[in-house]
């Protein structure tokens, strides 16, 4: 199923990976993400992190597909100056995040805003770092979504993408497959009865190889640093930084 098709969600009709797909699985989203990712979906956010390579004084950073907040709480947790913008087109993810942000009492440092990864309401040069974790393949417009983070991230700063992929080789490859084909549509169905985890398991055998999806970076303003395979290939960090010809 591409990212462009249709599905029906009860009476109306709805585009795969769009954040009206997203709102039906909202409540069950945090939990597939740990189906998906062998339950070490945590320590591929502190990696993450960790590669936006922020300083101790303030800094502001975009956190696109939020979802329910997981990567931008990450983010405000180990840099206490920082102001994290989590953006998601999906208003329930939203309202699910809004609530941790609540929980969490940090009102004054994380915000939920919807918007639309490939038009970011956002001055040029407004972040010092930008994030994306398992939501870049959801992106109709991949290029746009990329060249909209080196736009509004400022020179040396760091746009980090985390994003599952289908291993393709490697002694681990089959069990990743079968895992991604097989166990999470199965489950993730089981655990909400929704159709959609269907979409979320093709999406990710559809996602480019890594080098190809660097390339498309360096093709929208980035300069990829360093492309780093998690967990035996099923996920893949993207380390890279705005090139300074998008500011011309």
């Amino acid at each position: 199923m591409s990212d462009t098709q249709l599905q029906s969600t009860g009476s109306t009709e709805v585009r795969a990976g769009s954040g009206a797909m997203f709102d039906a699985i909202a409540p069950r989203y945090a939990l597939l993400n740990r189906l998906m990712s062998f339950g070490v979906d945590g320590r591929w956010r502190k990696r993450t992190v960790k590669a936006l390579a922020l300083g101790d004084g303030p800094t502001r950073v975009l956190d696109l597909a939020t979802g329910t907040g997981d990567l931008a709480f990450a983010i405000a947790k180990r840099h206490p100056g920082s102001h994290v913008i989590g953006v998601d087109p999906s208003v329930g993810m939203l309202a699910i995040g809004q609530k941790k942000v609540a929980a969490r009492h940090l009102d004054e440092r994380v915000e939920m805003r919807e918007g639309d990864a490939q038009a970011l309401a956002f001055e040029d040069d407004y972040f010092d770092g930008a994030t994306i974790a398992f939501g870049i393949r959801n992106v109709p417009d991949r290029a746009k979504g990329l060249a909209e983070m080196a736009r509004v991230v400022r020179p040396g700063g760091r746009v980090c993408i985390l994003e599952l992929s289908e291993p393709r080789g490697g002694v681990m490859g089959p069990l990743a497959r079968f895992h991604v084909h097989h166990v999470v549509p199965r489950v993730g169905a089981l655990l909400s009865g929704k159709r959609e985890y269907r979409y979320l398991q093709t999406s990710i055998a559809a996602f480019p190889p890594p080098a190809e999806f660097a390339a498309l970076m360096e093709a929208n303003g980035l300069a990829v640093l360093e492309v780093v395979p998690l967990t035996f290939g099923v996920c893949h960090l993207y380390v890279a930084t705005p090139r300074p010809a998008v500011r011309a």
